[in-house]
């Protein structure tokens, strides 16, 4: 049986290693990272606390690991989303879905690259629920042809009180740059799309879980926009 380490709630938000996962709480919602498999991919698993529903994004790798999170986490899962169609972020896919039996989501130019077949095909602005969180799917190409960013607002019960975005970028966004390209013009596209699409939309204390790696924000990127049209990538 795979074991992984307890959840940890002093959330950093750096990788510590494969099958540490850790958990953040907002004022709606909870979300668990944890690396998994031989390129150190980032799995989430976003949790409804109102409701216990819960909306896993990329089942990456180590099913048996994903699983064991699932099993200790509070909770109900409701669906897995992949955000784009690279082997390393669908590589448990299959096998979590038939331990499950949830539903699937990806971008629509993406889902002819994966395992599973999705039960639901993304596009830009879709809107996906979660108990009583909503998510905004933003569609970012570059990277590859159908790309899927969530957007989730959290906002505390005062009406009046901050709102708290919390957004997964998959390969798309990361500290330090974009998400590797390999066409002429992909480069120009991605950034084109994240500047657009989110450093245009959303506020610098962003958080910003990609698909390898540590968090960020987008308020600690946003300076460096200019710098990384410069030199290409």
């Amino acid at each position: 049986m795979t074991t992984i380490s307890p959840i940890d709630d002093a959330y950093t938000g750096s990788v510590t290693g494969p099958h540490h996962p850790m958990r953040r709480t907002t004022d709606h919602a909870t979300i668990t990272k944890m690396s998994v498999g031989p390129m150190d991919n980032n799995s989430y698993v976003l949790t409804c606390t109102d409701t216990g529903d819960q909306l896993l994004v990329d089942a990456a790798n180590d099913a048996p690991a994903l699983l064991a999170l699932l099993d200790g986490l509070p909770g109900t899962l409701r669906g897995i989303l992949t955000t784009h169609g690279h082997f390393d972020h669908w590589q448990a896919l299959e096998e979590v879905v038939k331990a499950t039996g949830v539903p699937t989501m990806a971008g629509r130019a993406d889902a002819k690259d994966l395992p599973v077949t999705p039960d639901r095909l993304l596009d830009d602005g879709d809107e996906i629920t979660v108990g009583n969180l909503t998510l905004t799917a933003v569609h970012l190409s570059g990277h590859t042809e159908g790309s899927i960013a969530l957007a989730l607002r959290d906002r505390s019960d005062d009406a009046a009180g901050p709102l708290s975005v919390q957004l997964f970028t998959g390969d798309c966004l990361f500290p330090g740059g974009v998400g590797k390209t390999w066409q002429p013009g992909d480069f120009e596209r991605l950034l084109g799309d994240v500047t657009t699409k989110l450093f245009d939309v959303y506020p610098d204390d962003t958080a910003v879980y990609p698909g390898h790696g540590n968090d960020t924000t987008l308020g600690a990127e946003r300076p460096e926009l200019a710098q990384w049209r410069e030199r290409g990538w």
